[in-house]
């Protein structure tokens, strides 16, 4: 019943926004098309020709042009200075992206889709989801714990782990997945909200409890203490224990209430099963992790945006199950799924490892490559072509650190998180790293920064304005009446479209027509 609701709800509010877009489209028209008409009207009567000749171009100094053109240069370089902070401090244009939040949508352009939920429906159906082809930032799968892990850098140096940028990613993550529907909050659910988006990790701790005391039944604030209170990966597991047994005993409850709080307990529940796999295979206890990830796989199919299979395969190296590895990679490394360096470079791993341990360059060299050899080789060509900045950190010719939460696909970043935990087995492979090195080093050692940064098109266009303006500034400055000359030159060329445009609109209408048209 809800769902029809909502498929009728969506539908109106598409058929609305495809009728404001079309509106604003033909408004345009009609708007521009009244312009004309009204200085065809005011031509003759406000002798607009005259006007604009001897006021607009006689009487105009050469000072008035250098203090034109001067002000622009000043307005489009200050604008061009923003423009560069923005894009050096955010990697986007300002212009560029206010356009594509606020005006794209009002011209009929494709919004981006945001994430309601992690699933679809339990029963199966296929919900409207979010294009995961679309997607370049994603929460990274091995994400470090804050208070366990991550908090031990900053004990030992002082300084911060992750951005700012990065803190408010998964912020954002967990009030979309942990509170729901902001119009349907609870007191505690409204408490936790504020929570994740406090800077502070005091504050934020400060704020898990207070919901635990409005509510001894608040998940989330125990998914947030797991996560940033906890110093040892073993009191992690203890609340997220704590959490799990609330949230199933929440969840059952919810199947007979309203949907929002169902999905919103199905978040959780993946979320904190998720990560007490994780907690089991930080402990050691890495079939334990493996068997728990195989049921969460098994019992949410739908969990593109997790990657489950990630943290999979890493646990299934570490047992040194090749075979199941190759079986998960099977069902994941397809064409029509978004890659990872994990899919990438974990299938040239194992095609690596069939033949390293016998590998000589000089060798190869002389009698070619074998099949095996060959399809290894064209394996992690394929790996770095996905993302070319993983070898650098398998290879250990630049340094580790610690992997952010979020990653941005075939970035360095992706490339320092996969690193960061598979560079163990791909030393345990024999002969693996000499592999790569070799095919890496012979073939890509000079391949292009993927992704390359370039500079938006309004940063070029202020610089192009700011540049021209003060050009222009300069000559009006030193030629004055040269240019006042050229000056009248172009506005008389501008506005000679107009007056041809009226002209033939006399010519076509009789001379009495407006003047009638007036007296009705």
């Amino acid at each position: 019943m809800w769902s029809r609701e909502v498929e009728e709800s969506l539908g109106f509010t598409e058929k609305l926004k495809s009728w404001l877009s079309w509106s604003w489209t033909y408004v345009c028209f009609i708007w521009f098309g009244m312009v004309l008409i009204m200085i065809y009207v005011l031509w003759s009567p406000l002798k607009l020709q005259e006007t604009l000749t001897s006021v607009f171009l006689n009487t105009l100094t050469p000072k008035f042009y250098v203090a034109l053109t001067g002000t622009s240069s000043l307005i489009s370089g200050l604008i061009l200075i923003f423009e560069w902070w923005y894009f050096r401090k955010y990697g986007t244009s300002f212009i560029e992206q206010v356009s594509v939040s606020h005006l794209r949508p009002l011209l009929g352009g494709v919004e981006s889709s945001s994430t309601t939920g992690l699933f679809s429906s339990v029963n199966g159906e296929a919900e409207p989801r979010p294009s995961v082809s679309e997607c370049k930032v994603w929460r990274n799968p091995l994400n470090l714990f804050r208070g366990a892990e991550y908090n031990r850098y900053t004990w030992v140096t002082g300084k911060e782990p992750l951005t700012y940028y990065d803190m408010n990613l998964s912020a954002q993550d967990h009030q979309t997945f942990f509170t729901g529907d902001t119009q349907q909050l609870k007191p505690e659910d409204a408490v936790m909200q504020k929570a994740w988006r406090e800077r502070n990790p005091q504050a934020r701790i400060r704020a898990a409890y207070q919901a635990i005391e409005m509510n001894h039944e608040c998940a989330a604030a125990y998914v947030l203490l797991a996560e940033e209170e906890a110093t040892t990966i073993t009191e992690a597991e203890r609340l997220f224990k704590k959490a799990l047994s609330i949230v199933l005993f929440l969840h059952t409850r919810s199947q007979h209430e309203a949907w929002f709080s169902f999905y919103q307990y199905i978040n959780l529940l993946v979320y904190i099963k998720r990560r007490l796999a994780m907690c089991a295979r930080k402990l050691g206890r890495i079939k334990e992790a493996v068997k728990m990830m195989r049921d969460l796989m098994k019992e949410f199919p739908l969990l593109g945006m997790l990657n489950i299979h990630e943290n999979l395969l890493e646990a299934l190296l570490e047992l040194q199950a090749y075979a199941d590895v190759q079986a998960v990679l099977a069902k994941y490394d397809d064409i029509s799924l978004p890659k990872s360096a994990t899919i990438c470079y974990t299938s040239a791993l194992l095609k690596a490892r069939a033949v390293s341990d016998k590998f000589s360059p000089e060798a190869a060299s002389r009698r070619g490559l074998s099949t095996a050899e060959m399809n290894a080789v064209e394996a992690i060509h394929r790996a770095v072509e996905f993302n070319p900045h993983v070898p650098k950190y398998l290879l250990e010719m630049k340094s580790l650190i610690l992997p952010p939460e979020h990653i941005l696909k075939r970035g360095d970043s992706e490339a320092v998180a996969y690193a960061f935990f598979h560079l163990q087995h791909w030393k345990r492979a024999e002969g693996a790293l000499n592999l790569l090195h070799c095919t890496w080093e012979g073939t890509f050692h000079e391949v292009s920064v993927y992704p390359k940064k370039e500079l938006p098109f309004f940063i070029l266009f202020t610089a192009g304005l700011c540049s021209f303006t003060a050009i222009l500034a300069m000559l009006t400055h030193q030629f004055p009446e040269l240019m006042g000359v050229f000056a009248k030159a172009f506005f008389s060329t501008l506005f000679a479209p107009l007056g041809f445009f009226a002209d033939k609109m006399e010519s076509f209408m009789p001379s009495s027509f407006w003047h009638q048209l007036t007296r009705i």
